[in-house]
């Protein structure tokens, strides 16, 4: 079986993995504006994969554990919101920490950006923003950056771990533009990129155009500028 990504609009993933296995990065479906209608009914989630606290990337992590019933990795601020909402079996982890699910490694990594959710009229804290390595059962390698500026580790992140694609945001004001996510591809080294969290919301500016632009001197780039509801197969 060939690896599939699919974007479901901002920076929500469903990836299947060599061996059958569905990944869901980021769960935000039913209020994602960006979303198509005939891909948020999803067909199963055997692992989901939490970035950070923000409504436009967790607002559906409970219904959705409560109904598929996967292994929730997330950081353990994180952890502890969704246990206390009911949410079973949680692997909670933290940044330079591994876990192996079924096969496949995830590796959490840094991210620059906040994190807090909304309740009750308060912000409740929930841990600090990550990204994710995701290591596949044929070793093809994913990196998912989250919310982020670009910063000079993701060298490291390149280095160590050589991530055959990247999910990099470019949308601007809120993370990065496509003049640091093109920054971003050459401390990666990477070759092979999906945008996101861009076009979600007129205030989002930036486009897989300008980072296309930005990083036209790389020889070998992929930009793959999906749209939401779309499907790669590597």
């Amino acid at each position: 079986m060939q690896m599939q990504i699919q974007w479901l609009g901002h920076s929500t993933f469903l990836i299947t993995s060599p061996n059958g296995k569905r990944i869901l990065i980021d769960p935000w479906v039913q209020g994602n504006p960006a979303c198509p209608e005939d891909a948020k009914q999803l067909p199963g989630v055997d692992i989901m994969l939490i970035t950070h606290g923000h409504a436009d990337h967790c607002a559906d992590a409970v219904p959705i554990a409560k109904t598929h019933q996967p292994t929730v990795a997330c950081i353990y601020e994180m952890y502890l919101y969704l246990t206390r909402h009911g949410v079973q079996n949680v692997q909670p982890m933290n940044k330079g920490g591994s876990v192996a699910i079924d096969g496949i490694t995830v590796t959490m990594v840094n991210a620059f950006h906040s994190s807090g959710l909304e309740e009750g009229g308060q912000v409740v804290y929930a841990g600090e923003p990550a990204g994710y390595v995701v290591r596949l059962e044929n070793g093809l390698t994913l990196y998912h950056a989250g919310d982020t500026c670009v910063f000079g580790d993701m060298r490291i992140i390149g280095e160590l771990y050589q991530p055959d694609v990247a999910m990099l945001p470019i949308g601007d004001v809120f993370t990065m533009g496509p003049r640091e996510a093109a920054y971003a591809i050459r401390l990666l080294g990477v070759k092979r990129v999906i945008p996101m969290h861009w076009g979600t919301f007129p205030l989002l500016t930036g486009t897989p155009e300008q980072l296309r632009e930005a990083t036209r001197d790389i020889e070998g780039l992929e930009i793959l500028a999906l749209r939401p509801g779309e499907s790669v197969s590597l």
